[in-house]
């Protein structure tokens, strides 16, 4: 069968129409993906509990059983140690029992001297409580849920209150877990970022040769993955759309948005290598690339158009088929019975969706188009840098100026590259 021209292909002419009509659609667009990503701004950080399981699993229901039905819920007891009882007087440990059953929202605190009340003694030591081995137990009861603003104010209070006779303590307990954990994921986070940005920024230059389209294509990830971690946040975090299913704790599963990041960008510079490369083919046969080429700012803005239309409709098959083979495998997980299974699936679908989709044939068009030749712009010891170190597939791997100039190309995508 004979093949289309590229001036007929639904991936062509849709990036023309957005070049055309650049400012409404392209500021729609990123005003969409910036409204999605508000939700996660009110982020809050957790490690899953029995709720992460269906209803109908039996840790569930007596979770819902202890939280709702009985005045003390061990789950959100704090264990306190005090490491080194040598020459500590029961004394001085009754009046830190005391200190710490002061604190707001501490139902009670056993301790070996005996059980503690608002700065009470009320009765006989409690079973979770003891000394053994030079260090002391105290346990303190809690009547806030965990997982929220004041389970962290209330952790906080009970370490601001010094310790026996000015000794050390430690903390457990799932709240003190929680924080341990989150702390332990998020603490080099930025470092993490950081690395990833800056690596991902040198690739993209050698293999463009310019400092502007790396920037275009860490900006258009932000909103992209912003997007999908609103999404999360407003579903699985908030409870809306009835949490698909699930149980919502308040929080999102530290570990999953973090794991849910690397995939989601790893795969979304994947494509956008594969794009780049091929528009970078068509802008350099073009001629405007070369700065002895003789061509108005108007010629090489048409270009620039035309190479970005070109890279888009040669890569617009493969791309879109790849996003849907990896969004139909991601979104297997959703049927999963556990919450966070449940929310990284969906997670990487929506990443996936949106990058293919909003950000390749919308955003990524219009961008370029706006931009014009500044899309190729370097430093010259830069520009000089990629002359000599830059990645390409090797001389004669694009199209040639003179299948530019012949014009449209019609083989198919198969046997072009």
């Amino acid at each position: 069968p004979a093949h289309k021209p590229v001036e007929q292909l639904f991936w062509y002419r849709s990036s023309k129409f957005v070049m055309r009509y650049w400012a409404p659609i392209g500021l729609a667009v990123i005003a969409v993906l910036v409204l999605l990503g508000l939700p996660f701004v009110g982020v809050k950080w957790g490690f899953p509990d029995d709720r992460v399981l269906p209803r109908s699993a039996s840790a569930h229901q007596v979770g819902d059983r202890l939280r709702h039905d009985f005045a003390h819920d061990s789950a959100t007891s704090v264990p306190v140690v005090v490491p080194d009882t040598r020459g500590l007087s029961p004394v001085a440990l009754d009046e830190y029992a005391t200190a710490l059953s002061r604190v707001p929202d501490v139902s009670g605190v056993s301790a070996p001297g005996g059980t503690f009340v608002a700065g009470n003694r009320v009765g006989p030591p409690g079973p979770a409580t003891g000394v053994a081995d030079g260090s002391a137990l105290l346990t303190v009861n809690s009547s806030v849920p965990l997982f929220t603003q004041a389970s962290d104010t209330q952790l906080r209070r009970l370490h601001q209150v010094s310790g026996p006779a000015g000794r050390p303590v430690e903390m457990a307990g799932a709240a003190q877990i929680n924080r341990d954990s989150v702390d332990a994921v998020t603490n080099r986070l930025p470092l993490v970022l950081g690395l990833m940005a800056a690596v991902t920024f040198v690739l993209l230059f050698l293999l463009t040769g310019s400092v502007v389209l790396p920037v275009k294509a860490l900006m258009c990830n932000v909103l992209s993955l912003s997007a999908a971690f609103g999404a999360l946040v407003w579903i699985f975090q908030d409870g809306h759309l009835g949490a698909l299913g699930t149980t919502p704790s308040g929080t999102l599963v530290a570990n999953m948005p973090v794991l849910l990041f690397c995939i989601a960008f790893g795969l979304s510079m994947d494509y956008e290598v594969f794009l780049m490369a091929r528009i970078r083919e068509y802008w350099v046969a073009s001629g405007a690339a070369r700065p002895a080429e003789a061509m108005s700012p108007a010629e090489a803005h048409a270009a620039n158009d035309e190479s970005v239309a070109l890279g888009v409709a040669r890569t617009g098959r493969v791309i879109t088929a790849a996003a849907l083979v990896m969004s139909m495998s991601f979104a297997a997980l959703i049927a999963a019975h556990v919450s966070f299974m449940r929310m990284f699936g969906l997670g990487l679908t929506l990443a996936v969706f949106a990058d293919a989709t909003l950000v390749r044939m919308v955003l990524v068009p219009a961008f370029m188009h706006v931009m014009g030749r500044w899309n190729w712009w370097a430093p010259g010891p830069l520009a000089r840098l990629h002359e000599r170190f830059g990645i390409s597939e090797g001389a004669g791997a694009g199209p040639t100026d003179e299948a530019v100039r012949r014009g449209p190309i019609t083989q198919p995508v198969t046997r072009i590259g």
